[in-house]
């Protein structure tokens, strides 16, 4: 919700007012993948000027749904890699938004781990076989990991009854730390999966919403100021402007949250240097 309030606020500063000259209609898939497709062919049958979805499978659904009402897409994990657009700079449909680089910052998380584990040498990684940007995201951790001296252990997570069995598998093959790729299903399980990650004596990196939740490190663009920035585009679009040539937007800003009291519960010591380079630090 507090997302959905920032892009909220962005549309009141452009001086659009839900209830007075723009309407929301909100549609929501409560954790279930399956339904999504359904509400975005509803949304499509209620002939909506713009639909607004917040990730990757979210804009898959959408794309199944129409080829002509934009998309507009708050916070996409790989736009290119999973189709859904031709290019950045000239995105070519109906689909445009913000891009949160997935495969770039989970490189970095490995890098990360790395740091705050110095031995570390093998990473359990949990990713969504129905989210589109993950398979893209999982080849490039796979492709950078030998340069790290890593070996991975991938794990496909559908929902959030797989969450025990997926930690209790990485245990049993002696996974050292584990790093999550980033969608809507994992961080609105965030709590849960930190509270298996400290049980399970596993340093977790994933979104910076991880280490808020009690992960160890979270890195990437703040997904909140994302949905407040994206409402530019509805603004753009209600005004006129084709989702085609609107540019993707790429974060020029990335956070770094370590959360010190689970580095504690798992007995790690984090170095000044890198704690010097944190933008905030949980204690």
């Amino acid at each position: 919700m507090e997302a959905i309030e920032a892009f909220r606020r962005g549309l009141r500063e452009l001086g659009w007012i839900d209830g007075q000259n723009v309407a929301i209609e909100y549609r929501w898939a409560e954790g279930r993948p399956e339904r999504m497709r359904e509400l975005a062919e509803e949304l499509v049958r209620l002939n909506v000027d713009i639909i607004v979805v917040p990730s990757s499978i979210y804009t898959e659904a959408a794309k199944r749904a129409t080829s002509t009402i934009p998309i507009i897409f708050m916070s996409h994990a790989g736009p290119i890699e999973s189709g859904h657009v031709d290019s950045l700079a000239r995105p070519g449909g109906n689909i445009t938004g913000l891009s949160v680089m997935l495969p770039e910052t989970s490189v970095k998380g490995m890098q990360l781990l790395k740091e705050v584990v110095p031995g570390l040498s093998r990473v359990a990684v949990i990713w969504d076989p129905a989210t589109p940007s993950h398979k893209p995201g999982l080849q490039a951790v796979e492709s950078a990991a030998p340069a790290f001296r890593l070996q991975l252990q991938t794990l496909p997570v559908r929902a959030s009854t797989e969450y025990d069995d997926a930690f209790a598998t990485m245990s049993k093959e002696r996974a050292e730390a584990v790093l999550i790729l980033t969608t809507p299903l994992y961080i609105a399980g965030a709590s849960r999966l930190a509270e298996l990650a400290i049980k399970h004596k596993l340093p977790m990196f994933g979104p910076i919403e991880f280490a808020k939740a009690g992960g160890l490190v979270g890195y990437g663009p703040n997904r909140i100021d994302l949905f407040r920035r994206g409402a530019s585009y509805v603004d753009k679009v209600l005004k006129g402007a084709s989702p085609a040539d609107l540019p993707v937007e790429q974060p020029t800003k990335f956070e770094l949250l370590i959360n010190m009291k689970t580095a504690k519960l798992l007995g790690l010591t984090v170095s000044p240097t890198l704690l010097a380079r944190a933008d905030e630090v949980i204690e």
